[in-house]
């Protein structure tokens, strides 16, 4: 990991990566304009979850040359929800922004998406991805597996599926993170007491590099059995306070 400064930013945006040498340096540079505006300073937390390209030797190269950037590494390819764990883990921030490495989310929206967490005094703002650059089949698989989730979970988040979203980190390092329990982020932290979780249209790119990670063969099964576990941990779920 990259040395950390002493003082706190006020922002920490973190990003999970797995084989994206090609977008890391374009995704910086978007950064870094999209963050000059962000009062109270911030820095970007990359975590390399065992990439096998140049991805790491790529982030390293950034990292020497711009001090906000910390670069986190896993021993191996775990997914992503370790990866977020992991991030989770290092941020220092008071807000904590996350977004994919691919380029499909544009950094531009993180000021608008710290605007709106303070006026609104939210707790978690989603984004809501508009005019979707998917192929119809994962737009449609999308679309199910969402309605399903907000179902069984009692739920009404529009597309749980962005991971552009900015939240308090109070709530951020509260939550447990199990093998693909990212997807179900927005219930987990109100679990951990985020009361008030609201959306924000956001845009979305066409994918420039790479491939999709994910798609209906290695989603549609776990992601069944993943609903039910959360569900059954709404149920046992719970928290006390101790009074002094």
């Amino acid at each position: 990991m990259s040395a950390v400064s002493s003082a706190p930013p006020r922002v920490s945006v973190m990003i999970p990566v797995y084989n994206e040498e090609e977008s890391l340096v374009t995704l910086h540079r978007e950064l870094d304009a999209a963050l000059a505006s962000v009062a109270g300073g911030a820095e970007i937390v990359f975590v390399d979850d065992g990439s096998k390209d140049r991805s790491l030797a790529v982030l390293r190269e950034i990292a020497e040359k711009d001090p906000r950037v910390r670069v986190v590494v896993l021993d191996g390819n775990h997914g992503q929800t370790a990866a977020f764990a992991a991030g989770f883990d290092a941020v220092r921030g008071e807000i904590t922004v996350t977004l994919d490495a691919d380029l499909q989310n544009d950094p531009a929206d993180i000021p608008r998406l710290i605007a709106k967490l303070d006026a609104e005094g939210a707790d978690v703002v989603n984004g809501v991805r508009q005019k979707r650059r998917d192929s119809w089949v994962r737009l449609v698989s999308s679309r199910i597996a969402n309605n399903a989730r907000n179902w069984v979970t009692n739920e009404s988040v529009t597309d749980v599926g962005c991971s552009l979203r900015a939240m308090r980190t109070e709530y951020v390092k509260r939550v447990r993170l199990f093998r693909n329990m990212h997807r179900f982020l927005p219930t987990l932290l109100r679990m951990e007491g985020a009361t008030k979780v609201i959306e924000m249209p956001v845009a979305h790119r066409e994918r420039r590099y790479g491939v999709s990670k994910y798609g209906i063969g290695n989603r549609l099964w776990v992601g069944i059995v993943d609903l039910f576990g959360v569900r059954w941990m709404q149920a046992r779920h719970f928290r006390v306070r101790v009074k002094d």
